[in-house]
């Protein structure tokens, strides 16, 4: 018997090939898609997609969805308590693994890997220390489609946010900026693929710019802001 597993989706790219790899490797038999929601917008957190074109992926998967809502901006603290409290309940239905579709953040990883043991369960990762470039390469020659819906101003101006990754698109892209964002220089909807029954349909909406502001280190450091493009996906 394989042993259960739930997937962290994030409605993105890397999120999609990994649990594409996952299936099809058939080493766990994924019964859960678990996904952060801010609980005020309901959008996913980080991505900004609406939890209507989420819901809309996880049918056409055919993987039931658990939607962990967060507070608009969530301490450490109460992050960590919603965490357990949401892990715990899915474990209780005999999930032993957590898989993630993270490719090099070690803090990161380590971060899962210690908040997973201290519960009994596994932290899987399928895509880890892969070539992002070959990553992304493989993604779209498998035939998934992807939307750019979150850019981080600090690496990429506002015209990269709504595009369509393709070959054009990455060649546009700085060279200190990854091929799959995963310095969290952009965040993308993985709208149709080979996961899917059918493509999800939406129209792109307005781009809206959001500050962030940057956590000062000591009392000289006037500190700054974070900037981010929000492209919105309309469903229809």
């Amino acid at each position: 018997m394989k042993p259960k597993a739930l997937f962290n989706w994030s409605s993105g790219k890397d999120s999609a090939l990994a649990l594409y790899k996952t299936l099809q490797e058939d080493q766990y038999e994924v019964t859960t898609l678990l996904t952060s929601i801010n609980k005020e917008f309901q959008r996913i957190s980080m991505h900004g997609v609406h939890v209507s074109l989420l819901e809309k992926q996880a049918e056409s998967i055919g993987i039931p969805l658990v939607k962990m809502e967060l507070p608009k901006e969530p301490s450490m603290e109460e992050y960590q308590e919603i965490m357990d409290k949401t892990i715990s309940e899915i474990k209780a239905s005999g999930i032993t693994h957590s898989i993630f579709g993270d490719i090099f953040l070690e803090d990161l990883r380590k971060y899962r890997e210690e908040q997973l043991n201290a519960i009994g369960m596994s932290a899987v990762f399928p895509l880890w220390k892969q070539n992002t470039s070959s990553l992304i390469h493989e993604f779209l020659n498998l035939g998934f489609k992807t939307i750019v819906t979150c850019v981080n101003g600090n690496y990429l101006d506002k015209g990269f946010a709504g595009r369509i990754i393709d070959e054009q698109f990455l060649n546009e892209l700085p060279d200190h900026v990854d091929p799959c964002g995963e310095n969290g220089e952009f965040h993308t909807f993985t709208f149709d693929g080979p996961l899917f029954k059918h493509p999800i349909h939406f129209e792109i909406g307005e781009t809206v710019k959001k500050t962030y502001p940057k956590p000062k280190t000591d009392k000289q450091d006037k500190g700054g802001e974070y900037i981010f493009w929000f492209s919105d996906l309309i469903l229809q």
